[in-house]
């Protein structure tokens, strides 16, 4: 269920308690909510995580992304969410695609290009390409 894109982050679909326990399994410090509350009946709310999360040791934080796409304070955010860290992370939303494309813009946001990024997407089976425009133009570099 938890996707690796880098040493330091996973990424995942919607997750619920139980898998707060696996992620503590595997030495997970920190938990990155990108989903909206109420996008759907059968998601876990955000605060039920956040309470259980904290109950164990983790820091939560809230980054929702919607369909309607990114901004910059989003892309901030996660930048300053992935530096500030001290351990690994857990980034989940519906299905993981806008915690990896999160990612890829906060990593383009440091200069990193989508050729330097796709290759960790995909192999955790995501696809950078919608926005490689928005990396292009993020980490001022085309290849």
């Amino acid at each position: 269920m938890f996707r690796r894109l880098t040493d330091q982050l996973l990424v995942s679909p919607q997750i619920d308690l139980d898998d707060l326990a696996e992620a503590a399994r595997l030495g997970v410090r920190h938990i990155i909510n990108n989903r909206p509350e109420g996008e759907s009946d059968d998601q876990t709310p955000g605060p039920v995580i956040e309470q259980a999360a904290r109950a164990a040791g983790m820091t939560y934080i809230a980054i929702p992304v919607t369909h309607a796409g990114f901004s910059q304070e989003q892309v901030d955010a996660m930048v300053e969410t992935l530096g500030a860290a001290d351990g690994a992370i857990l980034a989940y939303c519906r299905s993981g695609t806008r915690s990896t494309l999160l990612w890829a813009l906060a990593q383009a946001s440091k200069g990193m290009s989508a050729g330097e990024l796709a290759p960790a997407a995909a192999a955790a089976g995501y696809d950078i390409s919608p926005i490689r425009p928005l990396i292009d133009m993020l980490s001022g570099k085309t290849d």
